[in-house]
């Protein structure tokens, strides 16, 4: 049963992480007048760490079912 609960409720809150980070982006882009180019560059830098855990994740799955 917990095995169950922690292999469904992780990519929840994972999930729900990386949507507060973009949350936390996008508010420190507007408060500090960054613009549009700016807004862009604050998704790039501090989402790439982001994106890599999501890449990490998508590729372990991969090699795992046996895709790769």
């Amino acid at each position: 049963m917990q095995q169950t609960f922690e292999t469904w409720i992780t990519p929840l809150m994972v999930g729900g992480l990386i949507i507060f980070m973009c949350f936390i982006i996008w508010d420190l882009a507007k408060k500090s007048n960054a613009g549009k180019f700016g807004t862009i560059m604050l998704f790039v830098v501090l989402g790439a760490g982001m994106l890599g855990y999501v890449i990490k994740v998508v590729i372990t799955w991969l090699i795992e079912s046996g895709g790769i």
